[in-house]
């Protein structure tokens, strides 16, 4: 058995192409189908057959691809030379998937702190646009944070960071920051949706429901800073985690809700492959403290 070909079905699995899995491996496309034509032989199974004008993979490739991920990840580990880590000296780049109002609330301490310890590790933090957990398996993000649920892949690593709370926010002199804020008050509003998959109801909507209520949604946005722009400067109503966009709010008037909503837990999420890599270990101990502080 040539281990050799586990390392090329990795790359075709995770590239999904040929000039992909090529371009991953340092090889030409020739040598690549060759490789390709090779796997196909010794696991009876065509792995990437042709749609249209690209390539999918087949029900025996997507049962494969987390396994044979992890197997290449492991041989790796095993075969790189071990060493203590010293942060004085680690020069490497993570990269970090957050919704807005994880930068602006933990990103400053956050690099202050990694800059102390390791002046040579460089955060890279991108848009949490989805809860597809695809780029954590492919190893194209190092750590997300957000609230686990059920499109969460179940082999990802999670721990929770704090417990947050649905707040009510407007902008300053609107008429909810006088007075009594009831659910009626609230639901006579018009309000700001914030969906990242354009539905048009939320959790706001069935916590009215359960108490006889509607509210009117006049916009629907993708982001808590979208929302809180709109509301800002307008006499729309936005609903947002309280903790997670607190720097996000400054110079807003926000108010408890008046209807019951369960909390949400932000949660710390990464890939089994890297719970014993000492320099990210040390990143998600960054991340628990800096977090744990600022709440």
């Amino acid at each position: 058995m040539d281990l050799n070909l586990l390392i090329t079905l990795n790359a075709v699995l995770t590239e999904g192409s040929v000039v992909g899995a090529a371009r991953k491996l340092h090889l030409s496309p020739s040598a690549m189908s060759r490789a390709l034509a090779r796997l196909r032989r010794v696991m009876g199974d065509p792995l990437l057959v042709r749609a249209g004008r690209g390539l999918v993979p087949t029900p025996r490739a997507l049962e494969l691809r987390d396994r044979v991920s992890q197997l290449v990840w492991d041989a790796e580990g095993v075969l790189r030379p071990a060493e203590l880590l010293d942060l004085a000296r680690l020069e490497r780049t993570f990269t970090l998937r957050n919704r807005d109002g994880f930068v602006e609330n933990f990103g400053p301490r956050l690099i202050a702190r990694v800059a102390k310890e390791a002046p040579g590790v460089r955060l890279r933090f991108i848009e949490k646009t989805d809860r597809e957990s695809t780029l954590l398996r492919e190893g194209a993000v190092d750590l997300e944070t957000g609230v686990v649920a059920e499109t969460t892949s179940p082999e990802l690593r999670a721990q929770a960071l704090f417990r947050d709370r649905f707040t009510g926010v407007v902008r300053k002199g609107h008429p909810l920051s006088k007075g009594r804020i009831t659910a009626a008050r609230f639901a006579k509003g018009r309000h700001i949706l914030v969906s990242r998959r354009a539905h048009d109801k939320g959790a706001v909507d069935d916590a009215l429901h359960a108490v006889g209520l509607e509210r009117t949604i006049a916009a629907i946005v993708g982001s808590y800073s979208a929302a809180l722009a709109l509301a800002r400067s307008s006499d729309l109503i936005a609903t947002l985690p309280e903790r997670y966009t607190g720097l996000l709010r400054s110079g807003m008037f926000s108010f408890r809700l008046p209807l019951t909503m369960p909390e949400i837990t932000i949660s710390l999420m990464w890939h089994p492959r890297l719970d014993a890599d000492p320099a990210h270990r040390w990143l998600r101990q960054c991340v628990r403290e800096v977090v744990a502080a600022a709440v």
